[in-house]
Protein backbone atom coordinates (compact mmCIF):
# COMPACT_ATOMS: atom_id res chain seq x y z
CA UNK A 1 0.00 0.00 0.00
CA UNK A 2 1.12 3.20 -0.70
CA UNK A 3 1.39 5.51 1.73
CA UNK A 4 4.95 7.02 2.04
CA UNK A 5 3.98 10.22 0.95
CA UNK A 6 0.62 10.54 3.80
CA UNK A 7 1.23 13.14 6.49
CA UNK A 8 -0.69 14.56 9.18
CA UNK A 9 -3.11 17.27 8.66
CA UNK A 10 -4.31 18.11 11.62
CA UNK A 11 -5.18 16.63 15.46
CA UNK A 12 -8.50 16.54 17.62
CA UNK A 13 -8.01 14.33 20.58
CA UNK A 14 -7.38 11.52 19.51
CA UNK A 15 -9.32 11.99 16.06
CA UNK A 16 -6.34 12.55 13.09
CA UNK A 17 -6.71 13.68 9.48
CA UNK A 18 -4.04 12.62 7.44
CA UNK A 19 -3.67 13.49 3.54
CA UNK A 20 -3.01 11.66 0.22
CA UNK A 21 -4.65 8.52 2.16
CA UNK A 22 -6.85 7.36 -1.29
CA UNK A 23 -4.82 3.96 -1.91
CA UNK A 24 -5.85 3.28 1.59
CA UNK A 25 -9.32 1.13 2.89
CA UNK A 26 -11.87 2.04 4.82
CA UNK A 27 -10.82 0.47 8.44
CA UNK A 28 -7.42 -0.72 7.46
CA UNK A 29 -4.94 -0.30 10.64
CA UNK A 30 -1.83 2.35 10.24
CA UNK A 31 0.91 3.73 11.68
CA UNK A 32 0.50 7.19 12.94
CA UNK A 33 3.55 9.70 13.43
CA UNK A 34 7.59 9.08 13.64
CA UNK A 35 6.58 6.59 16.95
CA UNK A 36 4.15 4.56 14.65
CA UNK A 37 1.03 5.23 16.98
CA UNK A 38 -1.75 2.37 16.41
CA UNK A 39 -4.76 3.74 14.35
CA UNK A 40 -7.69 2.76 12.60
CA UNK A 41 -9.36 4.82 9.44
CA UNK A 42 -12.59 5.17 10.28
CA UNK A 43 -13.80 7.38 7.81
CA UNK A 44 -12.50 8.20 3.95
CA UNK A 45 -13.29 11.49 2.10
CA UNK A 46 -11.46 11.53 -1.40
CA UNK A 47 -7.80 11.20 -0.27
CA UNK A 48 -8.52 12.21 3.62
CA UNK A 49 -8.73 9.53 5.94
CA UNK A 50 -9.74 10.20 9.37
CA UNK A 51 -7.74 7.88 11.77
CA UNK A 52 -9.07 7.46 15.49
CA UNK A 53 -5.55 6.35 17.76
CA UNK A 54 -5.60 4.00 19.90
CA UNK A 55 -2.64 5.44 22.16
CA UNK A 56 -2.14 9.11 23.37
CA UNK A 57 -1.80 11.78 20.78
CA UNK A 58 -0.10 14.17 23.26
CA UNK A 59 2.81 15.58 21.38
CA UNK A 60 1.78 14.29 17.96
CA UNK A 61 2.34 17.37 15.12
CA UNK A 62 0.55 17.99 11.69
CA UNK A 63 3.25 17.16 8.90
CA UNK A 64 4.42 13.79 10.87
CA UNK A 65 3.92 10.99 8.55
CA UNK A 66 1.03 7.98 8.32
CA UNK A 67 1.91 5.16 7.17
CA UNK A 68 -1.42 2.09 6.51
CA UNK A 69 -0.66 -1.44 7.11
CA UNK A 70 -2.40 -2.62 4.01
CA UNK A 71 -4.99 -4.88 6.86
CA UNK A 72 -8.04 -4.17 9.19
CA UNK A 73 -7.17 -4.03 12.86
CA UNK A 74 -7.27 -7.96 13.49
CA UNK A 75 -7.00 -10.40 16.66
CA UNK A 76 -3.78 -13.10 16.94
CA UNK A 77 -5.67 -16.23 17.40
CA UNK A 78 -3.71 -19.47 18.43
CA UNK A 79 -2.55 -20.92 21.38
CA UNK A 80 -1.40 -18.51 23.69
CA UNK A 81 -4.59 -16.40 24.82
CA UNK A 82 -5.45 -18.36 27.82
CA UNK A 83 -3.59 -17.10 31.05
CA UNK A 84 -2.43 -13.63 29.36
CA UNK A 85 -3.56 -10.06 30.05
CA UNK A 86 -4.46 -7.87 27.04
CA UNK A 87 -5.00 -4.09 26.91
CA UNK A 88 -8.19 -3.24 24.86
CA UNK A 89 -6.34 -3.74 21.18
CA UNK A 90 -5.19 -7.20 22.44
CA UNK A 91 -1.06 -5.57 23.17
CA UNK A 92 -0.11 -8.20 25.70
CA UNK A 93 0.45 -5.81 29.16
CA UNK A 94 3.14 -7.95 30.60
CA UNK A 95 5.24 -8.26 27.26
CA UNK A 96 4.79 -4.09 26.86
CA UNK A 97 6.10 -3.95 30.88
CA UNK A 98 9.19 -5.76 29.41
CA UNK A 99 10.26 -3.35 26.93
CA UNK A 100 8.87 0.36 28.69
CA UNK A 101 8.75 -0.61 32.66
CA UNK A 102 5.44 0.27 34.75
CA UNK A 103 4.39 3.17 32.77
CA UNK A 104 3.47 1.82 29.05
CA UNK A 105 5.60 3.79 26.60
CA UNK A 106 3.73 4.54 23.11
CA UNK A 107 4.25 3.09 20.09
CA UNK A 108 5.00 -0.27 21.74
CA UNK A 109 3.69 -3.00 18.87
CA UNK A 110 3.79 -6.29 19.60
CA UNK A 111 1.80 -9.73 18.96
CA UNK A 112 -1.27 -10.97 20.82
CA UNK A 113 0.56 -14.19 21.27
CA UNK A 114 3.86 -15.24 21.66
CA UNK A 115 5.82 -16.10 18.46
CA UNK A 116 8.71 -17.97 19.62
CA UNK A 117 7.22 -20.26 21.91
CA UNK A 118 7.20 -23.84 20.96
CA UNK A 119 3.70 -25.76 21.64
CA UNK A 120 3.20 -29.75 21.53
CA UNK A 121 1.11 -30.07 18.68
CA UNK A 122 -0.64 -33.88 17.83
CA UNK A 123 -2.08 -34.20 14.63
CA UNK A 124 -5.60 -35.43 14.42
CA UNK A 125 -5.72 -35.65 10.44
CA UNK A 126 -3.42 -37.50 8.22
CA UNK A 127 -2.23 -36.66 4.36
CA UNK A 128 -5.30 -37.51 1.61
CA UNK A 129 -7.98 -36.40 4.83
CA UNK A 130 -10.61 -33.83 3.31
CA UNK A 131 -10.68 -30.73 5.32
CA UNK A 132 -13.52 -28.03 5.35
CA UNK A 133 -13.63 -24.58 6.91
CA UNK A 134 -13.23 -25.01 10.76
CA UNK A 135 -11.31 -28.37 10.75
CA UNK A 136 -9.55 -29.93 13.33
CA UNK A 137 -5.53 -30.50 12.40
CA UNK A 138 -4.86 -31.50 15.67
CA UNK A 139 -5.08 -30.31 19.39
CA UNK A 140 -2.24 -28.70 21.22
CA UNK A 141 -2.28 -28.54 25.69
CA UNK A 142 -2.71 -24.65 26.00
CA UNK A 143 -3.56 -25.17 29.69
CA UNK A 144 -4.54 -27.97 32.03
CA UNK A 145 -8.07 -26.99 31.37
CA UNK A 146 -8.41 -26.32 27.70
CA UNK A 147 -7.24 -28.27 24.90
CA UNK A 148 -6.56 -25.88 22.17
CA UNK A 149 -7.92 -27.34 18.62
CA UNK A 150 -6.37 -25.97 15.87
CA UNK A 151 -8.75 -25.34 13.27
CA UNK A 152 -8.72 -24.86 9.27
CA UNK A 153 -8.81 -21.25 8.69
CA UNK A 154 -12.44 -19.34 7.10
CA UNK A 155 -12.12 -19.88 3.16
CA UNK A 156 -9.63 -22.70 3.15
CA UNK A 157 -10.84 -26.20 1.89
CA UNK A 158 -9.26 -29.09 -0.55
CA UNK A 159 -7.33 -31.99 0.40
CA UNK A 160 -4.44 -33.01 2.56
CA UNK A 161 -1.09 -33.68 1.23
CA UNK A 162 0.80 -33.01 4.26
CA UNK A 163 0.46 -33.05 7.78
CA UNK A 164 3.32 -32.63 10.79
CA UNK A 165 4.29 -34.95 12.77
CA UNK A 166 3.00 -34.98 16.52
CA UNK A 167 6.13 -32.52 18.45
CA UNK A 168 7.19 -29.24 19.44
CA UNK A 169 6.60 -26.48 16.82
CA UNK A 170 6.26 -22.39 17.03
CA UNK A 171 2.69 -20.91 16.10
CA UNK A 172 4.37 -19.86 12.64
CA UNK A 173 5.73 -23.09 11.41
CA UNK A 174 4.23 -24.96 9.02
CA UNK A 175 2.06 -28.11 10.42
CA UNK A 176 0.32 -29.02 7.12
CA UNK A 177 -0.30 -28.16 3.51
CA UNK A 178 -3.63 -28.42 1.58
CA UNK A 179 -4.15 -28.73 -2.01
CA UNK A 180 -7.16 -26.08 -2.30
CA UNK A 181 -7.60 -26.56 -6.04
CA UNK A 182 -6.10 -23.65 -7.33
CA UNK A 183 -2.58 -24.39 -5.96
CA UNK A 184 -1.39 -25.52 -2.52
CA UNK A 185 -1.74 -23.85 0.42
CA UNK A 186 0.62 -23.78 3.71
CA UNK A 187 -1.08 -23.65 7.39
CA UNK A 188 0.28 -22.48 10.36
CA UNK A 189 -1.28 -22.70 14.40
CA UNK A 190 -1.30 -18.63 14.15
CA UNK A 191 -4.38 -16.48 12.71
CA UNK A 192 -5.93 -13.13 12.15
CA UNK A 193 -9.33 -11.96 12.02
CA UNK A 194 -10.58 -8.71 11.96
CA UNK A 195 -12.28 -7.74 15.09
CA UNK A 196 -15.04 -5.61 13.86
CA UNK A 197 -16.07 -8.67 11.07
CA UNK A 198 -18.31 -11.42 13.16
CA UNK A 199 -16.91 -15.13 12.43
CA UNK A 200 -19.37 -16.77 10.36
CA UNK A 201 -21.53 -19.54 12.19
CA UNK A 202 -22.36 -22.76 10.37
CA UNK A 203 -25.67 -23.52 12.01
CA UNK A 204 -27.29 -21.49 14.79
CA UNK A 205 -28.84 -23.51 17.72
CA UNK A 206 -31.72 -22.17 19.47
CA UNK A 207 -30.46 -20.92 23.35
CA UNK A 208 -32.09 -24.01 25.66
CA UNK A 209 -29.62 -24.98 27.46
CA UNK A 210 -29.05 -22.67 30.67
CA UNK A 211 -25.95 -21.71 32.34
CA UNK A 212 -25.65 -22.92 35.50
CA UNK A 213 -24.23 -19.79 37.76
CA UNK A 214 -24.55 -21.13 41.59
CA UNK A 215 -26.34 -17.68 42.28
CA UNK A 216 -29.76 -18.74 42.66
CA UNK A 217 -31.54 -15.40 41.76
CA UNK A 218 -30.27 -15.95 38.19
CA UNK A 219 -30.69 -19.80 38.00
CA UNK A 220 -34.09 -20.41 39.53
CA UNK A 221 -35.92 -16.92 38.25
CA UNK A 222 -33.99 -15.16 35.37
CA UNK A 223 -31.49 -17.96 33.68
CA UNK A 224 -29.33 -17.02 31.25
CA UNK A 225 -29.13 -19.34 28.44
CA UNK A 226 -26.11 -20.89 26.59
CA UNK A 227 -25.31 -18.39 23.24
CA UNK A 228 -27.81 -15.80 24.90
CA UNK A 229 -27.43 -12.22 25.47
CA UNK A 230 -27.41 -10.73 29.28
CA UNK A 231 -27.34 -7.16 30.87
CA UNK A 232 -26.69 -6.10 34.52
CA UNK A 233 -28.34 -2.31 35.03
CA UNK A 234 -27.50 -0.76 38.09
CA UNK A 235 -26.32 2.43 39.54
CA UNK A 236 -23.10 3.21 41.68
CA UNK A 237 -23.02 1.14 44.50
CA UNK A 238 -25.31 -1.69 43.95
CA UNK A 239 -23.05 -4.63 42.75
CA UNK A 240 -22.46 -4.89 39.10
CA UNK A 241 -18.69 -5.99 39.03
CA UNK A 242 -19.01 -8.17 42.17
CA UNK A 243 -22.08 -9.85 40.22
CA UNK A 244 -20.06 -9.88 37.19
CA UNK A 245 -17.54 -11.54 38.97
CA UNK A 246 -19.47 -14.25 40.50
CA UNK A 247 -20.76 -15.45 37.03
CA UNK A 248 -16.93 -15.33 36.04
CA UNK A 249 -15.91 -17.78 38.90
CA UNK A 250 -18.88 -19.72 38.53
CA UNK A 251 -20.79 -20.65 35.53
CA UNK A 252 -20.22 -23.58 33.87
CA UNK A 253 -18.81 -22.65 30.70
CA UNK A 254 -15.37 -23.82 29.53
CA UNK A 255 -13.91 -20.06 28.68
CA UNK A 256 -14.23 -17.05 30.28
CA UNK A 257 -13.17 -13.70 28.78
CA UNK A 258 -13.15 -10.84 31.06
CA UNK A 259 -13.07 -7.41 29.55
CA UNK A 260 -12.82 -4.44 32.11
CA UNK A 261 -14.34 -1.81 29.71
CA UNK A 262 -13.11 1.35 30.95
CA UNK A 263 -13.14 0.20 34.87
CA UNK A 264 -11.44 2.37 37.56
CA UNK A 265 -7.85 0.80 37.90
CA UNK A 266 -8.37 -1.01 42.10
CA UNK A 267 -11.39 -2.66 40.26
CA UNK A 268 -9.28 -4.51 37.60
CA UNK A 269 -6.87 -4.58 40.29
CA UNK A 270 -8.78 -6.90 42.45
CA UNK A 271 -9.72 -8.99 39.08
CA UNK A 272 -5.72 -9.33 38.69
CA UNK A 273 -5.13 -10.24 42.13
CA UNK A 274 -7.89 -12.71 42.67
CA UNK A 275 -8.58 -14.62 39.41
CA UNK A 276 -4.79 -16.40 39.47
CA UNK A 277 -5.75 -17.59 42.84
CA UNK A 278 -9.01 -18.52 42.81
CA UNK A 279 -9.18 -22.17 42.28
CA UNK A 280 -12.00 -24.09 39.87
CA UNK A 281 -14.75 -25.63 41.64
CA UNK A 282 -14.99 -28.49 38.92
CA UNK A 283 -10.98 -28.80 38.19
CA UNK A 284 -9.06 -27.70 41.40
CA UNK A 285 -7.18 -25.87 39.09
CA UNK A 286 -6.34 -21.80 38.86
CA UNK A 287 -9.47 -20.32 37.18
CA UNK A 288 -7.05 -18.30 35.10
CA UNK A 289 -6.26 -21.62 33.26
CA UNK A 290 -9.76 -21.41 31.36
CA UNK A 291 -9.90 -16.85 31.43
CA UNK A 292 -8.29 -14.50 29.12
CA UNK A 293 -8.31 -10.71 30.81
CA UNK A 294 -8.97 -7.32 28.46
CA UNK A 295 -7.91 -4.57 30.58
CA UNK A 296 -8.47 -1.17 29.88
CA UNK A 297 -9.18 0.96 32.65
CA UNK A 298 -10.46 4.66 32.53
CA UNK A 299 -7.44 6.08 32.44
CA UNK A 300 -6.27 4.79 29.00
CA UNK A 301 -6.82 6.02 25.94
CA UNK A 302 -11.04 6.15 24.98
CA UNK A 303 -10.51 4.77 21.25
CA UNK A 304 -9.00 1.58 22.84
CA UNK A 305 -11.73 1.25 25.00
CA UNK A 306 -14.29 1.30 21.77
CA UNK A 307 -12.90 -1.45 20.06
CA UNK A 308 -11.47 -3.48 23.79
CA UNK A 309 -15.26 -5.12 23.32
CA UNK A 310 -14.88 -6.38 19.44
CA UNK A 311 -11.51 -7.59 20.73
CA UNK A 312 -12.94 -9.88 23.20
CA UNK A 313 -15.63 -11.12 21.46
CA UNK A 314 -13.79 -12.18 18.71
CA UNK A 315 -11.41 -14.11 21.40
CA UNK A 316 -14.75 -15.70 22.42
CA UNK A 317 -15.50 -16.64 19.23
CA UNK A 318 -12.07 -18.42 18.14
CA UNK A 319 -12.84 -20.58 20.97
CA UNK A 320 -16.84 -20.99 20.26
CA UNK A 321 -15.21 -22.48 17.20
CA UNK A 322 -13.55 -25.25 18.23
CA UNK A 323 -16.49 -26.25 20.35
CA UNK A 324 -16.18 -24.51 23.56
CA UNK A 325 -18.78 -22.68 25.09
CA UNK A 326 -17.38 -19.23 26.60
CA UNK A 327 -19.22 -16.28 28.50
CA UNK A 328 -17.84 -12.83 27.60
CA UNK A 329 -18.37 -10.69 30.76
CA UNK A 330 -18.44 -7.13 29.49
CA UNK A 331 -17.54 -4.35 32.31
CA UNK A 332 -19.22 -1.95 31.57
CA UNK A 333 -21.07 -1.26 28.51
CA UNK A 334 -21.59 2.18 29.81
CA UNK A 335 -18.25 3.37 29.59
CA UNK A 336 -17.93 1.80 26.04
CA UNK A 337 -20.73 3.76 24.73
CA UNK A 338 -19.57 7.46 26.30
CA UNK A 339 -16.03 6.21 24.49
CA UNK A 340 -18.34 6.31 21.34
CA UNK A 341 -19.73 9.64 22.08
CA UNK A 342 -16.24 11.57 22.74
CA UNK A 343 -15.03 9.94 19.08
CA UNK A 344 -18.24 11.14 18.23
CA UNK A 345 -17.94 14.61 19.18
CA UNK A 346 -14.50 15.08 17.87
CA UNK A 347 -15.80 13.81 14.52
CA UNK A 348 -18.20 16.55 14.86
CA UNK A 349 -21.37 14.65 14.00
CA UNK A 350 -24.65 15.64 15.22
CA UNK A 351 -25.40 14.37 18.52
CA UNK A 352 -28.64 12.63 19.35
CA UNK A 353 -30.58 11.58 22.66
CA UNK A 354 -28.12 12.66 25.67
CA UNK A 355 -25.25 13.88 23.20
CA UNK A 356 -24.85 9.87 22.07
CA UNK A 357 -24.25 9.48 18.57
CA UNK A 358 -27.06 8.62 16.56
CA UNK A 359 -25.74 5.25 15.65
CA UNK A 360 -25.90 4.16 19.34
CA UNK A 361 -28.39 1.60 19.10
CA UNK A 362 -26.90 -0.24 16.45
CA UNK A 363 -23.58 -0.32 17.67
CA UNK A 364 -24.96 -1.70 20.51
CA UNK A 365 -27.08 -4.47 18.62
CA UNK A 366 -23.85 -5.65 16.31
CA UNK A 367 -21.83 -6.26 20.20
CA UNK A 368 -24.95 -8.19 21.53
CA UNK A 369 -26.03 -9.91 18.18
CA UNK A 370 -22.25 -11.85 18.12
CA UNK A 371 -23.89 -13.69 20.70
CA UNK A 372 -25.32 -17.60 19.84
CA UNK A 373 -25.17 -21.37 20.45
CA UNK A 374 -23.49 -22.70 17.22
CA UNK A 375 -22.69 -26.03 15.31
CA UNK A 376 -20.09 -26.89 13.03
CA UNK A 377 -20.14 -30.28 11.04
CA UNK A 378 -17.00 -31.96 11.23
CA UNK A 379 -15.26 -33.75 8.06
CA UNK A 380 -16.52 -37.10 9.29
CA UNK A 381 -20.59 -35.75 8.80
CA UNK A 382 -20.41 -35.24 12.86
CA UNK A 383 -20.94 -32.06 14.70
CA UNK A 384 -19.36 -30.12 17.63
CA UNK A 385 -21.52 -27.02 19.51
CA UNK A 386 -19.69 -24.08 20.81
CA UNK A 387 -21.61 -20.63 22.38
CA UNK A 388 -20.99 -17.20 23.15
CA UNK A 389 -23.25 -16.02 26.02
CA UNK A 390 -22.39 -11.94 26.67
CA UNK A 391 -23.13 -10.28 29.75
CA UNK A 392 -22.66 -6.68 29.84
CA UNK A 393 -22.81 -4.38 32.42
CA UNK A 394 -24.38 -1.18 32.34
CA UNK A 395 -23.77 1.93 34.39
CA UNK A 396 -26.76 4.70 34.15
CA UNK A 397 -26.48 7.78 35.70
CA UNK A 398 -27.67 7.62 38.93
CA UNK A 399 -29.70 4.64 38.57
CA UNK A 400 -32.12 5.94 35.89
CA UNK A 401 -33.29 2.84 33.74
CA UNK A 402 -34.65 5.41 31.02
CA UNK A 403 -31.36 6.80 30.07
CA UNK A 404 -30.15 5.73 26.52
CA UNK A 405 -28.19 3.10 26.68
CA UNK A 406 -30.10 0.66 29.33
CA UNK A 407 -32.64 1.78 27.08
CA UNK A 408 -31.24 0.32 23.92
CA UNK A 409 -29.56 -2.00 25.41
CA UNK A 410 -32.81 -3.73 26.69
CA UNK A 411 -33.82 -4.14 22.89
CA UNK A 412 -31.64 -6.79 22.18
CA UNK A 413 -31.56 -8.60 25.42
CA UNK A 414 -33.63 -11.34 26.62
CA UNK A 415 -32.28 -11.36 30.49
CA UNK A 416 -32.36 -8.37 32.23
CA UNK A 417 -31.09 -8.28 35.43
CA UNK A 418 -31.96 -5.17 36.92
CA UNK A 419 -30.05 -4.09 40.04
CA UNK A 420 -31.44 -2.25 42.73
CA UNK A 421 -30.21 0.71 44.80
CA UNK A 422 -32.88 0.20 47.99
CA UNK A 423 -31.98 -3.93 48.20
CA UNK A 424 -28.47 -2.61 47.73
CA UNK A 425 -28.63 -0.08 50.70
CA UNK A 426 -30.58 -2.88 52.73
CA UNK A 427 -27.23 -5.22 51.99
CA UNK A 428 -29.12 -7.24 50.21
CA UNK A 429 -26.80 -8.85 47.55
CA UNK A 430 -27.16 -10.10 44.86
CA UNK A 431 -29.08 -6.67 44.65
CA UNK A 432 -31.13 -8.10 41.77
CA UNK A 433 -34.82 -6.98 41.98
CA UNK A 434 -37.24 -9.56 41.06
CA UNK A 435 -40.03 -7.09 40.28
CA UNK A 436 -37.92 -5.67 37.52
CA UNK A 437 -35.81 -7.93 36.26
CA UNK A 438 -36.96 -10.97 33.39
CA UNK A 439 -35.82 -13.53 31.52
CA UNK A 440 -37.38 -14.41 28.37
CA UNK A 441 -35.11 -18.16 27.31
CA UNK A 442 -37.05 -20.89 27.85
CA UNK A 443 -35.04 -23.71 29.86
CA UNK A 444 -37.69 -25.80 30.95
CA UNK A 445 -37.01 -28.86 29.03
CA UNK A 446 -33.64 -29.10 30.33
CA UNK A 447 -34.46 -28.87 33.94
CA UNK A 448 -36.88 -31.16 33.48
CA UNK A 449 -34.18 -33.95 31.96
CA UNK A 450 -31.79 -32.72 34.67
CA UNK A 451 -33.54 -31.98 37.98
CA UNK A 452 -35.03 -34.37 40.14
CA UNK A 453 -37.51 -31.48 41.27
CA UNK A 454 -40.10 -29.49 39.19
CA UNK A 455 -37.66 -26.52 38.15
CA UNK A 456 -41.07 -24.55 36.30
CA UNK A 457 -43.49 -25.21 38.81
CA UNK A 458 -41.38 -24.20 41.58
CA UNK A 459 -40.48 -21.08 39.90
CA UNK A 460 -44.26 -20.47 39.13
CA UNK A 461 -45.27 -20.69 43.04
CA UNK A 462 -42.37 -18.46 44.06
CA UNK A 463 -42.70 -15.65 41.45
CA UNK A 464 -46.83 -15.63 42.25
CA UNK A 465 -45.99 -15.49 46.02
CA UNK A 466 -43.70 -12.54 44.92
CA UNK A 467 -45.75 -10.57 43.39
CA UNK A 468 -48.82 -11.12 45.89
CA UNK A 469 -46.34 -10.04 48.71
CA UNK A 470 -45.39 -6.69 46.48
CA UNK A 471 -49.15 -5.57 46.27
CA UNK A 472 -49.53 -5.90 50.34
CA UNK A 473 -46.71 -4.55 50.57
CA UNK A 474 -48.22 -1.09 49.98
CA UNK A 475 -50.80 -1.86 52.14
CA UNK A 476 -48.49 -2.83 55.50
CA UNK A 477 -46.63 0.86 54.74
CA UNK A 478 -50.28 2.30 55.20
CA UNK A 479 -51.73 0.14 58.48
CA UNK A 480 -48.89 -2.16 59.40
CA UNK A 481 -48.91 -5.68 59.62
CA UNK A 482 -50.58 -6.79 62.33
CA UNK A 483 -54.00 -5.31 61.02
CA UNK A 484 -53.87 -7.91 57.91
CA UNK A 485 -55.82 -10.56 58.26
CA UNK A 486 -54.10 -14.31 58.92
CA UNK A 487 -53.91 -15.69 55.38
CA UNK A 488 -51.91 -12.32 54.15
CA UNK A 489 -49.43 -12.59 57.45
CA UNK A 490 -48.62 -15.40 56.70
CA UNK A 491 -47.93 -14.47 52.66
CA UNK A 492 -45.53 -11.92 53.34
CA UNK A 493 -43.76 -14.16 55.98
CA UNK A 494 -43.14 -16.69 53.17
CA UNK A 495 -42.16 -14.39 50.77
CA UNK A 496 -39.64 -13.08 53.59
CA UNK A 497 -37.90 -16.45 53.41
CA UNK A 498 -37.85 -16.50 49.94
CA UNK A 499 -36.31 -13.05 50.06
CA UNK A 500 -33.75 -13.09 52.58
CA UNK A 501 -33.31 -17.18 53.18
CA UNK A 502 -33.18 -17.54 49.37
CA UNK A 503 -32.35 -14.87 46.79
CA UNK A 504 -29.97 -13.56 49.46
CA UNK A 505 -26.52 -14.70 48.82
CA UNK A 506 -23.09 -14.01 50.11
CA UNK A 507 -20.44 -13.92 47.53
CA UNK A 508 -17.59 -13.98 50.08
CA UNK A 509 -19.19 -17.00 52.25
CA UNK A 510 -17.72 -20.38 51.45
CA UNK A 511 -20.71 -22.24 51.61
CA UNK A 512 -22.97 -20.16 49.81
CA UNK A 513 -21.09 -17.74 47.47
CA UNK A 514 -21.74 -21.19 44.77
CA UNK A 515 -25.60 -23.18 45.23
CA UNK A 516 -25.65 -26.03 43.06
CA UNK A 517 -29.08 -26.55 40.88
CA UNK A 518 -30.09 -29.38 43.51
CA UNK A 519 -29.63 -27.51 46.47
CA UNK A 520 -31.52 -24.60 45.24
CA UNK A 521 -34.86 -26.75 44.52
CA UNK A 522 -34.13 -28.31 47.51
CA UNK A 523 -34.05 -24.88 49.25
CA UNK A 524 -37.22 -23.35 47.20
CA UNK A 525 -39.32 -26.94 48.18
CA UNK A 526 -38.74 -26.23 52.18
CA UNK A 527 -39.78 -22.63 51.68
CA UNK A 528 -43.46 -23.87 49.69
CA UNK A 529 -43.86 -26.59 51.56
CA UNK A 530 -43.78 -24.41 55.00
CA UNK A 531 -46.20 -21.90 52.77
CA UNK A 532 -48.56 -24.31 51.91
CA UNK A 533 -48.50 -26.05 55.30
CA UNK A 534 -48.89 -22.92 57.40
CA UNK A 535 -51.83 -21.77 55.19
CA UNK A 536 -53.32 -25.27 56.30
CA UNK A 537 -52.90 -24.61 59.57
CA UNK A 538 -54.44 -20.96 59.65
CA UNK A 539 -57.27 -22.47 57.76
CA UNK A 540 -57.95 -24.86 60.80
CA UNK A 541 -57.27 -22.66 63.56
CA UNK A 542 -53.94 -22.15 64.56
CA UNK A 543 -53.24 -19.11 65.96
CA UNK A 544 -50.75 -17.27 63.16
CA UNK A 545 -48.23 -16.20 65.81
CA UNK A 546 -47.82 -19.33 66.73
CA UNK A 547 -47.38 -20.82 63.34
CA UNK A 548 -44.68 -18.24 62.71
CA UNK A 549 -42.82 -18.74 66.63
CA UNK A 550 -42.24 -22.21 65.29
CA UNK A 551 -38.41 -23.43 65.50
CA UNK A 552 -38.05 -24.47 61.62
CA UNK A 553 -38.37 -21.42 60.53
CA UNK A 554 -35.41 -19.90 62.13
CA UNK A 555 -33.84 -23.51 60.62
CA UNK A 556 -35.43 -22.40 57.57
CA UNK A 557 -33.25 -19.05 57.40
CA UNK A 558 -29.96 -20.49 58.13
CA UNK A 559 -30.52 -23.70 55.52
CA UNK A 560 -28.64 -22.05 52.68
CA UNK A 561 -25.18 -21.65 55.25
CA UNK A 562 -26.13 -25.00 57.46
CA UNK A 563 -26.36 -27.12 54.32
CA UNK A 564 -23.41 -28.21 52.66
CA UNK A 565 -23.98 -27.75 48.50
CA UNK A 566 -23.00 -31.48 48.16
CA UNK A 567 -25.66 -33.07 50.30
CA UNK A 568 -29.14 -32.59 49.25
CA UNK A 569 -30.36 -35.18 51.53
CA UNK A 570 -30.13 -32.95 54.22
CA UNK A 571 -32.86 -30.39 52.46
CA UNK A 572 -35.03 -33.95 52.41
CA UNK A 573 -34.63 -34.17 56.52
CA UNK A 574 -35.39 -30.51 56.93
CA UNK A 575 -38.37 -30.58 54.30
CA UNK A 576 -39.25 -33.43 57.21
CA UNK A 577 -38.85 -31.78 59.83
CA UNK A 578 -41.30 -28.69 58.45
CA UNK A 579 -44.03 -30.81 57.86
CA UNK A 580 -43.05 -32.79 61.70
CA UNK A 581 -43.35 -29.41 62.85
CA UNK A 582 -47.10 -28.71 61.73
CA UNK A 583 -48.37 -31.98 63.03
CA UNK A 584 -47.00 -31.58 66.29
Amino acid sequence: MNSENSTILRINGPVVFADRMGAAGLGEQVDVGTEKLTGEIIALDNDTATIQVYEDTTGLKPGEPVAARGAPLSAWLGPGILRSVYDGIQRPLDTLREFSGTFLARGLSTPGIDLERTWVFTPQMQAGDTIAPLSILGEVPETDLVAHRVLVPHGVAGTLTWVAEAGSYRVTDVIARVDAGDGERELTMLQRWPIRRPRPIGRRLPPRVPVITGQRVIDFLFPAARGGACAIPGGFGTGKTVTQHQLAKWSDVDVIVYIGCGERGNEMTQVLDEFPVLIDPRSGKPIMERTALIANTSNMPVTAREASIYTGITLAEYYRDMGYHVAVMADSTSRWAEALREISGRLEEMPAEEGYPAYLASRIGEVYERAGRAETAEADGTAREGSVTIIGAVSPPGGDFSEPVTTHTKRFVRTFWGLDRDLASARHFPSINWNTSYSEYDVSAWYAEHAALPWAALRERATALLQEDDRLQNIVKLIGPDALPDRQRIVLESARLVKEAFLQQGAFSETDSYCPVPKQLGMMDVILTFHERALKASAAGRPVHRILALPVVEAIHRMKETVPADDPGALDALKKQVEAAFEE
